[in-house]
């Protein structure tokens, strides 16, 4: 396990849950590779396909959460929800700000694929009826499921980044901080939309449910983003389906890429009895990194 140390002690602690704020960060996007791994060309899509999908996805989460404070009596739940919003909301303005010097600097349109993201996450995770009657109510328990579900990848995948060795891939340093920093954020607030999802009633049935189709959707998101930003980029040939999945086992077999059974297992911890998203990552060596994130620190 990759250790961020506090460099005031030089120890990592567990310090338990902690309290829930946005951290202000400052990237230089100037000059940006679209290849941000020099040596994994296809794994720097697959991460560049999730870049395109966070912006749209949290903000859906956001209005998914407005939606549902008003019936949260809960003081510290209400706390860590609006903690979570404002994490969440840095989110996707850092996100969608890399795009410009990420896709447009180098010659690749993003739109028709963030265009299909947005639709589906407006349509499954957005508003769409009005929480004053019941049915509006039960869609809104459903939404707030789905998010359970999607933020226990984020944070298995934020805790994946952390414990990476992506230099070795040549990688990009502000690119590998905004993973990161943004990943140590997802395992600081992993508990929030899992405490979320069960004060409204979500019990294991609806979560293993929504879990089966979740799982495969994100994945198929992330392979067809990849598939159009490698169809986009003048520098790669056009794979096809077989050849492309074929690149990307090769990524995760090399370790730029989380792999197939670590996926699985994550997938599959979700439907243990008792389930908690503590179980994913550490939160102190969240907040070690998040202590000494390049972009954190220049921002402050």
């Amino acid at each position: 396990m990759r250790l961020f140390r506090n460099p005031a002690s030089g120890q990592v602690t567990d310090p338990g849950q902690v309290a829930l704020t946005a951290r202000n960060v400052r990237f230089d996007w100037t000059a940006l590779p679209l290849h941000w791994m020099k040596r994994e060309p296809i794994a720097s899509h697959v991460l560049n396909a999730l870049n395109l999908l966070l912006p749209e996805g949290e903000r859906s989460f956001l209005a998914t959460f407005g939606e549902a404070l008003p019936f949260v009596r809960d003081e510290k739940l209400r706390e860590d929800m609006l903690g979570f919003i404002g994490q969440e909301s840095m989110h996707a303005e850092t996100h969608a700000d890399s795009h410009e010097m990420l896709f447009d600097a180098n010659g690749v349109d993003p739109r028709p694929y963030v265009q299909q993201t947005e639709y589906l996450f407006r349509k499954t995770v957005g508003p769409r009826r009005s929480t004053a009657t019941r049915a509006g109510r039960q869609q809104l328990v459903d939404r707030l499921a789905v998010i359970s579900s999607l933020e226990h990848f984020f944070a298995f995948l934020g805790d994946w980044v952390l414990n990476s060795e992506l230099e070795r891939f040549d990688a990009d340093p502000r690119m590998l901080d905004l993973y990161r920093w943004h990943g140590a954020e997802e395992v600081e607030h992993r508990h929030v939309a899992h405490d979320v999802a069960e004060y409204f009633g979500v019990g294991y049935l609806r979560r293993g449910a929504l879990m089966v189709l979740v799982f495969p959707t994100f994945l198929v998101l992330l392979v067809r983003g990849t598939k159009y930003l490698v169809h986009r980029d003048p520098a790669l040939p056009d794979l096809g389906y077989p050849r492309l999945l074929l690149e990307i086992l090769g990524s995760m077999w090399r370790g730029a890429l989380p792999g197939v059974p670590a996926l699985l297992v994550s997938a599959l911890s979700t439907f243990k009895p008792g389930y908690s998203p503590e179980s994913v990552g550490s939160t102190a060596q969240a907040i070690a990194y998040l202590a000494q994130s390049p972009a954190a620190r220049a921002a402050s």
